[in-house]
Order: C-alpha cells, then sequence, then structure tokens
C-alpha cells in the first residue's frame, strides 16, 4: 500500500501512541552503574573527577549510600572499580588480589546492606606501579618508546585468577575481566570452579579496544600506563572480523556475558555479537562518550534528550546491559 491509503504519520501522531509501538526502550534492569570506591578517603570526603562531571570517587561507606539511593530508585547492579593506596602499587599488582583490599571490603559491604547485582572490574592496571593490565617485561635497544615493554600473556593469566577469586570471596555475583589477555576466561573460569564457585558469572570484556574514549576514565582510575601503550593487547580500532573471533573464543572458554568496550563508537560491533552469539550482550558506555556528551549540555551545543537518544541506539544495536554513568540519570526520567 502507498499513500494515501498508508500513512505512517498515524503512528507518531500523539504521545500515547508513539509510547504504545516504540520498538527499543530503556528499563532500570538495563543498566550497570560504574562505580569508583579510592582506598583511604574518609566518609563523607567523596573526590570530583575533573574529566567526568559530577562523577566521583568514593569511600566504601559513601559508595554504599549512594548505590542504595539509586537501588530504591530501581537499579538492580554496579560494577566496582577500585583505586588502592599509590604506595601500595608493584609491578604485580598485589592489591588487586588483596583479600583484604578495597574492593574486596567494598563488594562485602556492598552484600550485606544492598540487593545489587555486584560486578567486579578484573585487572591489573590500577593495581600496578606501571599501569599495564597484565606482569611486563622491558625490553632493551627498541627506538620505539611505544613499543619498549611487552605485557607478558601466559605469565598474566594466574594472577587475573587470583583477582577474581579474591572477588568471588567476597561475594561478587560476576567478575568482569578487562585486560584482553588470551585465555584469561578459561584460566578464571577454572579457578573459579575448582574453588565451589560455579554459580559466579563471568562477563567477559570480549571486544576491548584500545580507544581513545578512555581518557577520563584513565584520570578517574588512577590508571594511566607510566610509559608505553595498551595496543598490543587491546584491539585495533580498524577490526570487526577478530571482534567474532575473541567472542568464539571467550564462548568456547566458559564466558556467560559478552561485553563491548566503547559502545557510541562501535555500534556494528555491538550489532554483530548480537546477531552471531546467543549469549546476553553488554555494551560500556565509556567515560569520553560521557564526558563528551555532559560538556556538550554544559556549553549549550546539546540538549539533555541526548543522553536518552545515544542510550537507546546501544540498545537498539542488540546490547542487553548497559554500563553508563549516565544511569543515575536515567533512573530519575524512567
Amino acid at each position: 500500500m502507498n499513500f494515501p491509503t498508508t500513512r505512517m504519520r498515524r503512528l507518531r501522531q500523539n504521545p500515547q501512541i508513539r509510547d504504545m509501538v516504540r520498538e527499543t526502550k530503556l528499563n532500570p534492569e538495563d543498566l550497570i552503574y560504574p562505580i569508583f570506591i579510592k582506598e583511604g578517603l574518609k566518609n563523607g570526603e567523596k573526590e570530583a573527577i575533573a574529566t567526568m562531571p559530577d562523577e566521583y570517587r568514593y569511600s566504601i561507606d559513601d559508595a554504599v549510600s549512594y548505590v542504595k539511593k539509586l537501588e530504591n530508585k530501581g537499579l538492580t547492579s554496579i560494577i566496582i572499580f577500585g583505586i588502592p593506596l599509590n604506595h601500595k602499587k608493584d609491578n604485580i599488582g598485589s592489591p588487586a588480589f588483596d583479600e583484604d583490599g578495597i574492593v574486596q571490603k567494598a563488594i562485602k559491604k556492598m552484600k550485606e546492606e544492598t540487593n545489587l547485582v555486584i560486578i567486579s572490574d578484573v585487572c591489573l592496571c590500577q593495581y600496578t606501579d606501571h599501569g599495564h593490565c597484565g606482569i611486563i617485561k622491558e625490553m632493551d635497544n627498541i627506538n620505539d618508546s611505544s613499543e619498549s615493554l611487552e605485557v607478558l600473556n601466559d605469565e598474566t593469566l594466574d594472577y587475573l585468577a587470583k583477582v577474581a577469586l579474591s572477588h568471588a570471596n567476597a561475594g561478587a555475583d560476576i567478575v568482569a575481566p578487562s585486560d584482553m589477555m588470551d585465555g584469561r576466561v578459561a584460566t578464571i573460569r577454572k579457578t573459579l570452579d575448582k574453588n565451589g564457585y560455579e554459580n559466579v558469572l563471568i562477563m567477559s570484556y570480549s571486544a576491548k579496544y584500545a580507544s581513545t574514549f578512555y581518557t577520563p576514565f584513565r584520570e578517574a582510575a588512577c590508571s594511566t600506563p607510566s610509559s608505553g601503550d595498551r595496543k598490543s593487547y587491546q584491539m585495533d580500532p580498524a577490526n570487526s572480523i577478530e571482534a567474532i573471533r575473541e567472542a568464539e573464543l571467550d564462548v568456547f572458554e566458559g564466558a556467560d556475558i559478552l561485553l563491548i568496550k566503547p559502545a557510541l563508537a562501535y555500534l556494528d560491533i555491538i550489532k554483530s555479537l548480537h546477531d552471531n552469539f546467543n549469549l546476553p550482550i553488554a555494551a560500556y558506555n565509556v567515560s569520553g562518550e560521557y564526558s563528551m556528551i555532559k560538556a556538550g549540555i554544559n556549553s549549550g551545543y546539546l540538549v539533555e534528550e541526548a543522553i536518552m537518544e545515544s542510550l537507546l541506539s546501544i540498545k537498539r544495536s542488540g546490547a542487553n546491559l548497559i554500563l553508563t554513568h549516565f544511569a543515575p540519570y536515567v533512573l530519575d526520567k524512567l
């Protein structure tokens, strides 16, 4: 049928009809809120994150108080990023798997005082003195400073498994390895199962790209590499087929949820993994995406509706779950 019999505007004529036929909707349970918890902060002493407007580093108690308010508004899940004291960092990231570490304490407190699903970031970058996601080997006689060190894959796996196990011991529901080492999902799954944590899920950062959109996060989490970059282990932004191969390996190794990071510049990757795998798909609406939109709003170049529009695009592309710093805003709008 053609015009005038078919009139597409009939479906748009008022808010009630538009709501009825809307294909994609955001729900509170779609959202995962990333929260930064810093060791050494006193209660009430939250730190503003300069690169991320309206976001903060919290003490454990203040973080718990804040997410409880979000839970009352419908939030169902958070992901915790810990920031240890600088003098505790070392070349193997020991604070990351300390049973009395900042993340481990935070998980226990969150499980005691909320009903949230607790996800923990499993990586070494915030906890190493060099800022890389794995164990490093310095290399001599290299002219390119970005290639002056090697991040050792296999030597890193056992450390990542120790981190994941310490989080499971603390009560984490889901562990989320974000390091991009080959084989880490299998190593973590084996370690968790061996220690009686068969029901702890793994949300794998399957397609984590070497993106410039992480810059605000690195300031927020104090995790900027002291030398070199992460291009030897994070994915090349030019590649898409490689993302399918990465996801296939993670599925084979035992991942329960596949995650793409970043989101807005990689909507095609979200769509591709959604179409190729029958697992829940998560997407990380990362710090740079958040700060870019906030800056646009604060400068008057954008209006707040851009927030919902951008998140709808992520869900429309196939994401079941969205990790986003916009979660508090969205919860107030839903």
